[in-house]
């Protein structure tokens, strides 16, 4: 867009942090040739930031930040802003909208929202709640149940009560939005076994119907400038067809000089009956309006072919590759990431803001030291 300048955000502490990687460069590069004028900002595993030299490779970050980036602060305060870590006179970096490419993590998880919310940065995606319920499996599962969106049951594992359905179960990370973590297990014994001993799953974790003949499928949402569905893929998995799960190793690294992502293998679109198609654009559209996720977003499907039924099993808040080739036979990657672009910067969500109140609660408080009568436990 003439006179604008987007900042394409990635990186961060994630067990998908090389997937963002490429996500952001991809997208940086896209909007490059399209004209625009774009900052590229690199969130370090470590926490440092750093603006990155325009059209960096993926092999340029094997060893951390390109030789070349920028050294950068963030200001949350006072002058709130991404400011160059060293020089003199320093002004903040001359930002319209960001663009969060962020995969796993805080990033995704509503973090990203909140830093540049605080910043006074738009930044394409959600809010730092709807974020954060994408990226929690139980309370996304939750959530389309009170919907009456269909799922399949999910459970918290826990030490001192049995799920209501029996084994075999697939065990999931809690947090997190990849197939990172994924264990298939026969009884919950072995499930909590498992559970203590993986890192991915020791912060929380989900229990599933182990349901090995459903079939993978993808649909992607954008919510301006309308809200539009893309049409259904199913990725191909040659490990899945034998577990049931469509593996990191398959969504991320399949697809030979491509890589994944975009050169996965998978029906595009789905050779599936119209009914199947109809009914995940309507499922994708009812998982918009529930949740309040904005921008790009990737709803993943499961489908019982004999049976005809479609489940909805995870929302994916950033997905990867941004799901610019589920919209290519729609609309060119360049309109996709404007459009997300201007939607955060020309249409920000904006919740109320109370400010100062009259001074009423404060006021009627008097002392703190009533406030604390009561509070120093039991009495003898």
């Amino acid at each position: 867009m003439a006179g604008s300048t987007w900042a394409v955000v990635f990186g961060g502490p994630s067990p998908e942090h090389e997937i963002s990687i490429l996500t952001g460069l991809q997208a940086e590069r896209v909007l490059l040739e399209g004209g625009d004028e774009v900052v590229a900002l690199y969130l370090a595993p470590n926490g440092a930031w750093f603006q990155i030299p325009p059209r960096s490779e993926a092999k340029d970050f094997l060893t951390g930040a390109p030789s070349g980036s920028k050294e950068l602060d963030l200001v949350l305060s006072g002058q709130p802003g991404i400011y160059p870590k060293k020089g003199l006179g320093k002004k903040p970096l001359d930002i319209d909208a960001a663009l969060l490419c962020f995969h796993g993590g805080l990033g995704e998880g509503g973090g990203a929202a909140a830093v540049f919310s605080f910043m006074d940065i738009p930044a394409t995606g959600s809010t730092v709640f709807a974020g954060a319920v994408g990226m929690d499996k139980l309370a996304f599962g939750g959530l389309m149940n009170a919907a009456g969106i269909p799922s399949l049951q999910r459970e918290a594992l826990r030490e001192s009560a049995d799920p209501s359905f029996p084994g075999p179960y697939i065990v999931k990370p809690r947090f997190g939005g990849s197939s990172i973590g994924i264990e298939i297990v026969d009884d919950i014994g072995t499930a909590r076994m498992i559970a203590k001993a993986s890192a991915h799953l020791q912060t929380g974790a989900v229990v599933e119907p182990y349901r090995p003949e459903l079939v993978d499928l993808n649909i992607s949402f954008r919510t301006y400038p309308t809200l539009e569905v893309t049409d259904l893929e199913r990725p191909l998995r040659s490990e899945g067809d034998k577990t049931g799960l469509y593996s990191y190793q398959e969504k991320y690294l399949a697809g030979g000089s491509g890589a994944g992502l975009t050169h996965a293998p998978r029906e595009f679109p789905a050779k599936a009956p119209q009914a199947i198609h109809d009914k995940a654009a309507r499922l994708a559209t009812s998982v918009a309006e529930v949740t309040r996720l904005q921008g790009i977003v990737r709803v993943d499907l499961l489908w019982d072919e004999p049976k005809g039924q479609l489940f909805v099993n995870e929302v994916n808040s950033i997905p990867g590759a941004l799901s610019l080739y589920l919209w290519a036979p729609k609309h060119p990657a360049l309109t996709v990431l404007r459009d997300a672009l201007t939607e955060a910067k020309d249409h920000p969500v904006v919740f109320p803001q109370s400010g100062f109140g009259q001074g009423v609660a404060l006021r009627a408080a008097g002392g703190i030291a009533g406030k604390l009568v009561g509070l120093d436990g039991p009495r003898g």
